[in-house]
């Protein structure tokens, strides 16, 4: 088994809206009871905290909001015994990239999916090698969202990086968390 593990990808699994947490529950007492825990790794609902405004003021308090309703993320090893697992779990309405007809989906490609992980502050060391200093980013997080610049320092060991961006038109250099980057 420990050779399938290098074959890991992330799938797009859909459900309801508003029973993410339902079928994620289901979906990991399945892969538990049915001692599947070495292919079917993780199963996550997008949720990022957002403060709760009223009347247009932060009220000091933070709520969990679901970036994609209706959608899971699943880290697996495809087999023919972990997409039977997953595909008739309660609550799973279907497989993104799935075309019927006996077809096994396919996974999410590793660029789209580094964004969805990244706002939910998850980073593993694997998702640096796609990032130099002299890159071109897009601030996806914290108060310059949306700003683009340039990578000059990247610090792996403490997963910050150094960006110049445009602040009030002057050029600025900036200290973020890895998590608040993405590639242009």
């Amino acid at each position: 088994m420990p050779e399938q593990l290098a074959d890991k990808q992330w799938y797009v699994v859909t459900t309801y809206a508003q029973h993410e947490a339902k079928t994620k529950e289901n979906l990991e007492k399945r892969r538990v009871s049915m001692k599947m825990e070495d292919l079917i790794q993780r199963i996550l609902i997008c949720e990022q905290e957002v403060p709760v405004l009223k009347d247009g003021i932060p009220t000091g308090k933070t709520k969990k909001v679901n970036l994609y309703p209706g959608y899971l993320f699943i880290e697996m090893v495809m087999t023919d015994e972990s997409w039977f697992i997953v595909r008739n779990t309660p609550g799973v309405t279907g497989i993104a990239g799935s075309s019927g007809g006996g077809q096994k989906p396919t996974p999410v490609p590793r660029e789209q999916i580094e964004p969805v992980l990244k706002r939910m502050g998850i980073v593993d060391a694997s998702m640096y090698d796609r990032y130099q200093v002299g890159l071109r980013v897009k601030i996806i997080g914290g108060a310059l969202e949306g700003t683009e610049g340039t990578i000059t320092k990247l610090d792996r060991e403490n997963g910050i990086v150094r960006v110049e961006t445009l602040f009030f038109g002057r050029v600025t250099p900036v200290d973020l968390d890895f998590s608040e980057i993405d590639i242009l």
